[in-house]
């Protein structure tokens, strides 16, 4: 098995899928200190930004969640 087709098999794995959740929330950090940063600046183009990012994690989040649940995950949380 290849390096590459291990990497894209990893990521197809709840595993791999978990890490990309993990990963994903925490670039909404830096987000949300750009949205602090531009409402205290008063730069409603940079909060627009900030608004479309965040917007771009939670679909991310959402996608990720049903991949899990396609998985099969025993979660709770997941129903």
């Amino acid at each position: 098995m290849s390096a590459m087709s291990k990497a894209k098999g990893f990521k197809k794995s709840k595993t791999g899928t978990y890490l990309s959740i993990g990963t994903t929330a925490f670039g909404a950090v830096s987000v949300l200190k750009q949205a602090k940063k531009a409402r205290s600046e008063n730069d409603t183009l940079r909060l627009i930004d900030a608004a479309v990012s965040a917007a771009a994690i939670v679909t991310g989040v959402a996608l990720l969640l049903r991949e899990l649940k396609r998985l099969g995950d025993d979660d709770v949380l997941l129903g």
